[in-house]
Parts: C-alpha cells; sequence; structure tokens
C-alpha cells in the first residue's frame, strides 16, 4: 500500500508541485510494522512540521542551513502512533506568510482543478496533495486562514481546531499567538480520525491546554437535530462575490431551519490581525532581516520589514482589539451553536495574478484571499472547512464555525454537509 503511494506520488508530483520531499526509505520501514486506528494511512506534512532526519525549510532558503530536525513534531509522532505512515514534506509560503503558496524558492504549487490557479496557502501543498489523490491525509497550519483558504480553493476537508487544542511542539513558528495546527483530509471521517489521534495536552507546547481528549470521529453521523445554526451576513457577504454567497445560502439551506446573523466587528479584528502578524513576524525573524534580507521570499521581504518597525502601542492596541472582539463573539453564541460563512470570496485566481475583483472593487490578490478567514482565526475560533460547491468547475469551501472547545458541533454540522 504505502510503496503504491510512493509510487502514485511520483507519478502525480511533477505537475503539481506538492511535495519538497519525499521520505520513501522512512515511509517504507515504517510500513513494516502498523497497528492503530489510522494503520497504512499515508500522510505528508507542510514543510515546517519537524521530521527526524530531515530539515525543516518552512519554504525558506535561509533554514537549509539548519541541522535536520532530532525528532518528529508531535502531531506527527501522535499519527504515526495510530498507524499512520507519514511520506514527506509539503510545500507552502515562506515562513507561512503568504495564502497562495507560489514560493520563489521552491516554485508554485498548483490547484489540481486548474494547474494554471493557485492552490491557496500558506499550507498550499497540504491541500493540493490531497485534492490530486497522492495521499488521503496532510497536516498544515493555521494562522489567518492557511489551513481554510486552500481547503476551500481546493475542494477537500480542513479543520483549524480551537487555539491550544493541538500542539504546535515541533512546528516552525510564525505567529505564537495565533497559530494552530491542524489536518487535511480526503473525507471527513478521516479527518474526525486524524483529529482525535492528535488530541491530548503538551507541556512543550505552552499554549496547548489541559483538557480532556474529547472524540468526535462518531459524531460525524449524528446529525444536526436541535442545534441552532446561523448564517454569517454583513461583512461575509459583502467580502465574497454574489454568486459564491448565493451557493452558501443554499448549503446552509439545506440544513433546515438557518437564520441570517452578523458577526461583531469582523473587519476590526481582521485590521488587529494583520497588526499582530506583522508585528510578531518581523520581530521572530530580525535577526536575519539584518543579514540575510536578500535570502528572504521577495513577496515578503517588504512585510517582515515594516512589521518589524510596528511600534508595541499598535500591537498591544491590537491585542485588546481582539480580546474585545472574542467577548463579543462568545455573547453570539449565548443564542447560536454553530455559524456558517464562505471560507473564501471567489474561487482560486490565477499564479501571477496581482488584483482580483469582488463585486465590482478591486483588491490585492494575495492579501485578499484570506479576508474571510482572519476575522474567525484571529479569535482562535474553531472551524472546519466543507468543500459545498463549485463556480465553473473550481471548488468553493464553507466555514463550519463553533464557539471555543466545540469542535464536535462542527463535525455534526459538517457530516450534515457532506450528504449534499
Amino acid at each position: 500500500m504505502i510503496a503504491a503511494t510512493l509510487a502514485n506520488i511520483r507519478a502525480k508530483d511533477a505537475a503539481i508541485n506538492a511535495f519538497t520531499e519525499v521520505t520513501e526509505a522512512r515511509a517504507l520501514r515504517r510500513a513494516k510494522s502498523l497497528d492503530g486506528p489510522l494503520a497504512g494511512v499515508a500522510f505528508a506534512v507542510k514543510n515546517l512540521f519537524d521530521l527526524e532526519g530531515v530539515t525543516t525549510l518552512a519554504g525558506s532558503k535561509i533554514n537549509r542551513d539548519l541541522p535536520p530536525a532530532r525528532k518528529d513534531a508531535t502531531l506527527v509522532a501522535r499519527l504515526e502512533a495510530a498507524g499512520a505512515v507519514c511520506v514527506g514534506a509539503l510545500n507552502m509560503d515562506e515562513y507561512a506568510y503568504g495564502f497562495t503558496t507560489e514560493n520563489s524558492h521552491y516554485g508554485p504549487t498548483r490547484n489540481p482543478h486548474d494547474p494554471e490557479r493557485i492552490a491557496g496557502g500558506s499550507s498550499g501543498g497540504s491541500a493540493a496533495a490531497v485534492a490530486a489523490g497522492m495521499v488521503p491525509l496532510t497536516l498544515g497550519t493555521d494562522t489567518n486562514g492557511s489551513i481554510r483558504v486552500p481547503a476551500s480553493l481546493c475542494g477537500v476537508w480542513g479543520l483549524k481546531p480551537t487555539y491550544g487544542r493541538l500542539s504546535r511542539s515541533g512546528v516552525f513558528p510564525f505567529v505564537a499567538s495565533l497559530d494552530h495546527a491542524g489536518p487535511f483530509a480526503a473525507s471527513l471521517s478521516l479527518l474526525a480520525a486524524a483529529y482525535d489521534a492528535m488530541q491530548g495536552p503538551d507541556a512543550s507546547d505552552p499554549a496547548c491546554a489541559n483538557r480532556p481528549i474529547e472524540p468526535v470521529s462518531k459524531l460525524v453521523d449524528a446529525g444536526i437535530g436541535g442545534l441552532r445554526i446561523g448564517l454569517a451576513t454583513g461583512y461575509f457577504e459583502q467580502n465574497c462575490e454574489p454568486a459564491v454567497f448565493e451557493l452558501m445560502r443554499r448549503a446552509a439551506q439545506s440544513l433546515g431551519a438557518v437564520r441570517d446573523v452578523e458577526i461583531p466587528d469582523a473587519a476590526l479584528v481582521r485590521a488587529a490581525a494583520f497588526t499582530i502578524t506583522a508585528s510578531e513576524s518581523g520581530q521572530l525573524h530580525l535577526p536575519n532581516l539584518r543579514v540575510r534580507l536578500e535570502d528572504f521570499e521577495p513577496l515578503i521581504q517588504d512585510r517582515l520589514l515594516a512589521g518589524a518597525l510596528i511600534p508595541a502601542s499598535w500591537y498591544l492596541k491590537a491585542q485588546r482589539v481582539r480580546r474585545a472582539c472574542y467577548n463579543k463573539i462568545l455573547h453570539l453564541f449565548e443564542s447560536l451553536d454553530v455559524i456558517l460563512a464562505p471560507a473564501t470570496p471567489r474561487p482560486a485566481h490565477h499564479i501571477g495574478q496581482e488584483i482580483f475583483s469582488v463585486r465590482g472593487r478591486e483588491l490585492p490578490a494575495r492579501a485578499s484571499v484570506g479576508m474571510l478567514t482572519q476575522p474567525i482565526s484571529a479569535i482562535g475560533l474553531p472551524v472546519i472547512c466543507a468543500p459545498v460547491a463549485k463556480i465553473h468547475n473550481l471548488p468553493i469551501g464553507m466555514q463550519v464555525i463553533a464557539a471555543p472547545w466545540r469542535e464536535d458541533l462542527c463535525f455534526r454540522v459538517a457530516g450534515a454537509l457532506k450528504c449534499m
């Protein structure tokens, strides 16, 4: 089975460019002894997850100079403990700073539905590898939308869990106060099984909460009886194409009684996310910016430099705004269990495209792909991106959003959507 997976990757990846490394010898060794709920399931990881003996590139040129990782990231180890087999590392935006995986060092990852279009990012390789049928399961990270954007554009399942739910130990950081790790999968049942296998506290990640494991695999087909569901309008309707929102409304209506709801201050919390992202990432990379600026991805040099110069007062104000918006949305969940929203403003645009249009407004393409995901990740809510529709044969996904620690509700509603 694993040998066939490796052969399939060799046959397909030249056209997609999802993989930066195939760990064939490791995978074949692992395949000789398999046991557990994920026995024999092949998976691959965004190349900012540590794999023992492999240099963690994080999509960069600079990290090539680092020594190989001494051990696997916690989530990799947990998947393999459940019987899964890691077969490689996947392409991404450098240091996770982007929504398109147009990587200047390793080449762009191409969308399997149309190779001339982006796969999304920053976990583009993770989504494309699943969409192309190379592996059924991958790992990615989501700071501002980097799981949900590529899941939407490539038409696969993706989970951004509650902030602190899954360990980030052994994952190269981007923005510590916003970073999440999570899975992509070819099916909702596999997404749930992988999530269950990765749950649990981890003392080596200060953000990984000491909460009990709460399995969700049995909830995928549990139904949605009694759940109060809303469809996000306002900001989310205004910032996606009318055809996209109409598809979201149809998907919502298929679930039965759904009421319109407006997520408060979505634009404001997105602005806070931009400030926090720029500031933390700029400070993280400041030592290398001082001496190796030209070795950074050209698409992010200016953002990192600007972020390193942000005054501390701006950063602190953005964190206060983020907390205030968090409190407001918690109040919203007193009368709702789940909120549905589009994941991306439109389907995938072309590689190299600088501008796209939404409702007649021209927007910078690379920054705007995540305009519907940033407000949600900034406040740490759990979200499943469900592949619910296509426009001109290009996928578009829906966000299924719940209150903190209620991934179970996301999986119940996603289970109803998968039957569409």
